[in-house]
């Protein structure tokens, strides 16, 4: 019959007004007129009055809140940028619907619980103290007071972590000016004690060089001495066995030296050249 399918349409709508299912991920507060009257922490169907009960749903899983970077004064007077996050879960929704009401209100809550308790325990500390070794302390000591404040909210703070500790712009470029100064400073210095040992190196060198060059003269002279006593030795013993061979020869060298292959000379017969052929020629 024609009028059963609108009587259909409007009992599954009556059914889906009237039922919610909540996620294995999810938890729910089912209010009236803004009241809570139930708790609903198990996942499945439900049943709820139309138009009466309003159904609101939390997340089980666990949640991260990143607020971004606040400025913090350590112990020594020093600015420090630091950017945390926390991870956290809803451990009571009755008791966070009544607080915080949403996710949006719990991590504002969240965030100025953790930033109080950073600018508390970073004031405690040093720069230098927070950069290198006290940082996983404060953090420890943080997440366990957070823990603790966050509790009456139906909060469980799982822990407290920084993503970036780092300085403000401003005092970054100060610091890195300061830097830069003390690496040229530095290299100047190294610079100047190269040059000093290039110099020691080079005079070191230099005096080697002359000690060696006065042992090779020294050596070179005796060498050439002892040459000459011997070249001069043997030049005598042969002219004392011949003399006349002996000049003979001399002046052969001596004609190989000045004339060359193509040179024609014309000499007088009383010339010194040749004086020995002369000689020669009359001892036949």
């Amino acid at each position: 019959m024609p009028w059963r399918i609108p009587l259909v349409l409007v009992v599954l709508i009556g059914l889906s007004a009237a039922t919610y299912v909540v996620p294995e991920w999810q938890q729910a507060i089912v209010t009236q007129f803004g009241q809570p009257i139930r708790t609903v922490r198990e996942p499945g169907l439900y049943w709820k009055v139309p138009l009466l009960h309003t159904v609101t749903v939390f997340d089980k899983r666990v949640l991260a809140a990143d607020t971004g970077g606040a400025e913090y004064l350590t112990l020594d007077k020093k600015r420090l940028l630091i950017d945390h996050i926390s991870r956290w879960s809803i451990v009571d929704p009755l008791q966070f619907f009544r607080t915080v009401r949403n996710e949006r209100g719990a991590m504002a809550r969240l965030d100025d619980i953790i930033t109080a308790r950073l600018r508390q325990e970073i004031a405690k500390e040093t720069f230098q103290q927070i950069i290198r070794e006290k940082r996983e302390v404060i953090m420890e000591t943080v997440t366990a007071e957070a823990r603790q404040l966050a509790t009456p909210f139906g909060i469980r703070v799982i822990d407290v972590r920084v993503k970036r500790a780092d300085l403000p712009p401003e005092v970054q470029a100060s610091v890195f000016a300061r830097m830069q100064a003390e690496r040229q400073r530095i290299a100047l210095r190294y610079r100047a004690e190269g040059e000093e040992k290039g110099r020691e190196i080079r005079a070191r060198a230099d005096k080697e060089k002359e000690i060696i060059l006065a042992k090779a003269y020294q050596e070179s002279q005796g060498l050439r001495g002892t040459g000459d006593a011997q070249a001069t030795a043997v030049t005598g013993q042969a002219f004392g066995q011949d003399a006349g061979f002996y000049g003979f020869v001399r002046r052969l060298e001596t004609y190989e030296k000045v004339f060359s292959p193509d040179t024609t000379i014309v000499l007088r017969p009383d010339s010194d050249f040749l004086r020995y052929l002369n000689s020669s020629r009359e001892r036949r």
